[in-house]
This record gives structure tokens, sequence and C-alpha cells, in this order.
């Protein structure tokens, strides 16, 4: 029988392993290097622009879905593509959806840089 490890050992070793994959997406995702860029970018923006909590507050909401959606995106693909390698339209429907789940999740987080942005540039 095995041993049941401390729920803090567990937790410990389940944040390790996020870190593990938030950095696997770092080092081989280019989509996740442009997001991340975008980030830093916008996030400047909020500093230089002086933006309000709740602009903030929005704006790291948006960054963290369209980064964790990108992760998502990323895992179906790889989950599809160990499923079946060879090129398959059920594979192909199923990685396009995932898509653009992050597609959609871009276009609402590009709105609300614009809302926040717009007024303060013109």
């Amino acid at each position: 029988m095995h041993k049941k490890e401390p729920f803090f050992v567990n937790r410990l070793k389940s944040v390790g392993y996020a870190f593990k994959g938030a950095l696997l997406l770092l080092k081989t995702e280019a989509s996740i290097k442009v997001q991340l860029v975008i980030s830093l970018i916008v996030i400047t923006a909020g500093f230089y622009f002086q933006i309000s909590s709740n602009e903030w507050i929005l704006q790291l909401l948006a960054i963290g879905l369209v980064m964790s959606m990108e992760g998502m995106n990323t895992a179906i693909e790889e989950i599809a593509n160990f499923i079946h390698p060879e090129r398959h339209n059920k594979i192909g429907l199923i990685k396009d959806i995932a898509a653009g789940a992050v597609f959609i999740a871009s276009v609402f987080a590009s709105i609300i840089g614009l809302i926040i942005y717009l007024p303060k540039i013109f």
C-alpha cells in the first residue's frame, strides 16, 4: 500500500508541476511568447498612463485569460497529436475550436485594451 503524502507536501508538488508547465509554455510556444511581449507592453502602458485600480483588474484579468487559453490550446493540441499523429479531419476540427477559443479571448482582451487606452491617448 502506498503511503499518502501530507496535504501541504502534495500542494507544494502541484504548484511545482504547474510552474514547470508555465515555464515549458514560455520556452516552447511561440504564441505564448508573443502574448507575453504584448502583456509587458500593455503593463508598461498601464504604469505610463496611471490607469485606475479597476482598469488594472480588467487588464490583468484579460492578460490572464488569454495566456491561460493559450496554454489550454497547447495542451489540447498536444493531446490531439498524441492520440492521432496523422492528419485527421476530426482532430483538425478539435484544434480549430481550441484555437477559436484563444481568438475569442484575444478579441475581447483587445477591446478591453481599447476601452482603457483610447481615451488616454486621444
